[in-house]
C-alpha cells in the first residue's frame, strides 16, 4: 500500500562488557557500520543502534514488510559480526542469544527478540521504543494495559473522542503457542485473567478498534526455545503515540511505578523495573536491578528523527528512588521467595539437576 512503512526492532545479547553489565563500543560501531551500508544500498530507509545493558538493539525502518527474510538476514549478519568482535575482545557470553549455527530465513525462534509493525505513516508520527534488560517478555503486560486500558493512567480514554472506543489486545500463550484477542473495555476482566500471569500470557500487540496497529512487543522466551537457561529475554516494545493512540505522556506514565518483574540475577529473581536514561542502562547491582530505557522518534518519510531519551527526566527520579528501595527489600530475602522465582519458573536453571541428584534421598512420611 502506498505510504506504508515497516518498523523493525530486533535485539540480541552478543557479548557483555564487563560481565553482563554493558555493551562495548566496538560492537556498537560494527553494527552502525553494517546498517549504514544497508541504508546506502537502499535496503533500509533509516536505522538507530543502541544498547540496553548487554543487549544490542537494532531499530530499522524499511518498505519490505514484517518477517522479511532480507531484513532478518541483515540483523542476523550484524549479530554474527558483533559476536566475532566480542569473541576477539573475550567479552562475556559472546553470542549467547544466537541459538542456531546458521540463518534459516527468519530470526524468530533463533534467539533474538523481534518486534515489527507495518503502517501508513501519519502527518505526524511519534513513536517510542522501549528496551529492557535483565527481565522477561511479560514485563510489558502491566505498562501496556495501563497505556491502552486504564483511564487512571490514560485520561484520553475518557476525554478524547479518538480513544474513547478502547483498544483490542492480542495475547499470546507462549507455552502452547496460541493467541487470543480481547476487546477493552468490553472484555477487560477476561483480559486481566490472563495477562496477570505474565510469564506465560504476553501482550504481543495492541490495535485501535478499526484494526490499525498501535503497539507491538517481542514475545520470544529464550528458555522455551533453548530448553535451558541461556539468558533472560530482555524484551523490546514499540508504541505509536498521539491521535488515535495514547499521548506521549500517557505512554510513559506507567513507568512511574517500578512494577515487579522476573529476571535480575541469572534470570531467577523478581525485582523492580527501573526506568533510566540510556547512559544508565548498565545494570551492575546483583546484575541489576532490571531496567528499561525509552527512545523517542518522529518518523518523517521513514526517517528516524531523533532519538530523544525519554527517561532522561527528573520526573522519573521518584520512580528510581522507589525502585531502589524495593530492590533493597527484595534482596534481603536472599534465596527465599518472593525474591527467588517460584519452583515452576525455575525449571530451566540448575534446580532440576539438584532435584535429580537428591531424588533417592526423599523418604515417605511415617504413618
Amino acid at each position: 500500500m502506498e505510504g506504508m512503512i515497516t518498523l523493525s526492532v530486533i535485539k540480541a545479547d552478543v557479548g557483555g562488557f564487563v560481565g553482563h553489565s554493558a555493551m562495548h563500543s566496538d560492537l556498537l560501531e560494527e553494527a552502525k557500520g553494517r546498517l549504514g551500508g544497508a541504508r546506502s544500498s537502499g535496503m533500509i530507509v533509516d536505522f538507530h543502534v543502541t544498547a540496553c545493558g548487554d543487549d544490542l538493539e537494532l531499530i530499522m525502518t524499511h518498505h519490505r514488510g514484517v518477517d522479511n527474510n532480507e531484513i532478518h538476514q541483515l540483523a542476523w549478519d550484524v549479530f554474527v559480526a558483533c559476536t566475532e568482535a566480542a569473541t576477539r575482545l573475550k567479552l562475556y557470553g559472546a553470542g549467547q542469544d544466537l541459538l542456531a549455527d546458521a540463518f534459516s530465513g527468519n530470526v524468530k525462534g533463533m534467539g533474538p527478540g523481534v518486534a515489527e509493525m507495518e503502517f501508513v505513516e501519519r502527518k505526524s508520527e511519534p513513536i517510542i521504543i522501549f528496551m529492557a534488560d535483565k527481565t522477561s517478555a511479560g514485563a510489558w503486560n502491566l505498562p501496556l494495559y495501563k497505556m491502552f486500558a486504564d483511564p487512571f493512567n490514560t485520561a484520553g480514554l475518557i476525554i478524547a473522542p479518538s480513544l474513547h472506543a478502547g483498544f483490542r489486545f492480542e495475547v499470546h500463550d507462549v507455552k502452547r503457542e496460541k493467541r487470543i484477542f480481547f476487546d477493552a473495555p468490553e472484555e477487560l476482566y477476561d483480559l486481566l485473567v490472563f495477562i496477570g500471569a505474565a510469564g506465560r500470557y504476553i501482550i504481543k500487540a495492541v490495535y485501535a478498534k478499526d484494526g490499525e496497529i498501535g503497539s507491538v512487543s517481542s514475545t520470544q522466551r529464550l528458555a522455551l526455545i533453548a530448553g535451558k537457561y541461556v539468558g533472560k529475554d530482555d524484551p523490546v516494545c514499540a508504541v505509536r503515540c498521539q491521535g488515535k493512540f495514547p499521548a506521549v505522556g500517557e505512554v510513559l506514565e506507567p513507568f512511574t511505578m517500578p512494577h515487579i518483574v522476573e529476571g535480575w540475577m541469572r534470570g531467577s529473581h523478581y525485582g523492580p523495573l527501573l526506568p533510566v536514561p540510556v547512559s544508565q542502562a548498565t545494570p551492575s547491582r546483583f546484575d541489576g536491578p532490571p531496567r528499561v530505557i525509552a527512545v523517542g522518534f518522529q518518523l518523517a518519510d521513514g526517517r528516524l528523527v531523533g532519538p530523544r531519551d525519554m527517561f532522561d527526566d527528573p520526573g522519573f527520579d521518584e520512580a528510581r528512588r522507589s525502585a531502589n528501595a524495593l530492590a533493597d527489600v527484595m534482596r534481603r530475602h536472599g534465596p527465599f521467595e518472593p525474591h527467588r522465582l517460584p519452583m515452576d519458573e525455575m525449571e530451566y536453571t540448575t534446580l532440576p539437576q539438584v532435584m535429580e541428584k537428591l531424588q533417592d534421598r526423599w523418604e515417605k512420611l511415617p504413618e
